[in-house]
């Protein structure tokens, strides 16, 4: 089972991977402070199957 702790600290190295590749790519970035806040914020979908929330995330309606 996943406890909130693993999933912070993969958000939390996905971050820092993404953040060193975004301001590689766009040297601008890097007058910034920082990409990220501190905050994040976890949910769960319930008894969805992955296959409807991808279906959800793909209409443009809910864009």
């Amino acid at each position: 089972m996943l406890t909130v702790g693993f999933l912070i600290e993969v958000v939390r190295k996905e971050s820092a991977k993404y953040n060193h590749y975004l301001k590689k790519e766009f040297p601008q970035l890097t007058r910034l402070p920082s990409l990220w806040s501190c905050s994040y914020f976890f949910s769960t979908a319930g008894n969805v199957s992955a296959a409807t929330i991808q279906k959800y995330i793909e209409d443009p309606h809910h864009r």
